[in-house]
């Protein structure tokens, strides 16, 4: 019961929004997670530790049915259905902690035995990623962790510098977590990382399976997650495979984030008619809530194969038509902090950036940061 209880007290403060200066040695202390939570390994030498104990960076929501969910439970029954088993997958979600172990694991549980998709590997759709920060703020790849099973353990680093390092655990794109663990040895601290103020306020991208991550080596490559490293900002991933339609529900529920800028990128799951209906009610939906946030309307990728097949060329054209008339329209009605975002370029000019002429490759995923980086920076107001 004792250990019971540490959990919860750790839990509750690991979930409350507190942004605290990372670099004061109180703060550290504050934040340290004690050996109390943590579950032993059977001969002692590794102490599990539930991340639920470090605060979950990129859940909008707290009530939510199960414990990685990227929608609340509210919304069950309120969104389409399709969209709410979407939102069970743990896209976006990670967690920031600061360790002085010399070998880091990890436990995690699937929710889905599909552990990958013909044109998605396991590592994306199903692993997790580990980065740390280097000197000067960059944060890099260093680990990660594959799936072979619903229920994996996994090895991340050994022979880690001495020292303490500032990581960051990327949960699975298209695959769900019931539990997952990271273990250190005993003896070793292991302290949440809070962010400094200025930098809490999460970009919150509402799109397709693009959005989702699709398809993604791993889940620190989709662009969302790149934008959060280079920006220095949370992100919150309502990427929803096949269903990013601007549904004015998922409209109402973005108005309840405290976000710092709205990316609505759903025009590859839209055909023209739908985007004439559906820009307007979404963005005055928002501004209803959030009347200063600045939001980014973005034109969907060039398909790869666009070229050389007309009709592809064509949906992307009478969409974009249909966008940009929205968004001049909204702007001549008044609606401020308003932004936009073409579609030509995002994947580059060489077709060599997709799967399958629409799901970008870590390659594409790459341009498209390059791409929505200016845009954001500018919302954001930060130096380019």
């Amino acid at each position: 019961m004792r250990q019971s209880l540490h959990l919860f007290s750790f839990l509750f403060v690991s979930l409350a929004a507190v942004v605290l200066p990372a670099d004061d040695a109180a703060v550290r202390a504050e934040n340290d997670i004690h050996a109390e939570s943590a579950r032993p390994s059977e001969d002692g030498k590794t102490l599990w530790y539930d991340i639920r104990l470090l605060g979950l960076e990129g859940q909008g929501w707290q009530a939510t049915e199960a414990p990685f969910d990227r929608l609340p439970a509210k919304a069950n029954g309120v969104v389409r259905k399709p969209v709410w088993s979407l939102s069970r997958h743990s896209a976006g979600i990670c967690v920031r902690f600061a360790t002085d172990a010399t070998s880091i694991q990890a436990k995690w549980t699937l929710t889905s035995p599909n552990l990958a998709m013909p044109h998605m590997p396991a590592t994306g759709v199903s692993g997790l990623d580990l980065y740390v920060n280097t000197p000067g703020g960059t944060w890099r790849w260093v680990a990660n962790g594959r799936p072979s099973s619903q229920t994996n353990t996994a090895g991340l680093l050994t022979a880690i510098p001495a020292g303490r390092h500032d990581f960051c655990l990327y949960l699975p794109l298209y695959n769900g977590v019931s539990a997952v663990e990271i273990g250190i040895p005993a003896g070793a601290t292991l302290t949440r990382l809070p962010r400094t103020a200025g930098t809490e306020k999460p970009i919150v991208f509402y799109g397709t399976s693009i959005t989702h991550g699709g398809c993604a080596s791993r889940p620190g490559m989709v662009h969302t997650s790149i934008l959060g490293r280079r920006l220095d900002r949370p992100v919150i991933n309502l990427g929803f495979s096949g269903n990013g339609t601007m549904d004015l529900e998922i409209a109402e529920l973005l108005g309840e984030l405290d976000a710092s800028v709205y990316v609505i990128d759903c025009l590859p799951n839209m055909v023209a008619a739908q985007v004439r209906e559906r820009v307007k009610p979404l963005v005055t939906t928002l501004r209803a809530a959030r009347p200063d946030v600045p939001i980014v309307l973005a034109e969907d990728r060039t398909y790869s194969n666009s070229f050389f097949i007309s009709s592809k060329q064509k949906r992307n054209d009478d969409s974009r038509v249909q966008l940009r008339e929205a968004y001049e329209q909204l702007r001549a009605d008044g609606v401020k902090n308003l932004l936009y975002l073409q579609g030509d370029g995002q994947l580059g000019d060489d077709g060599e950036a997709t799967v399958d002429s629409s799901h970008p490759t870590d390659l594409g995923f790459m341009r498209m940061a390059d791409a929505f980086e200016p845009v954001l920076r500018q919302a954001l107001q930060l130096k380019p």
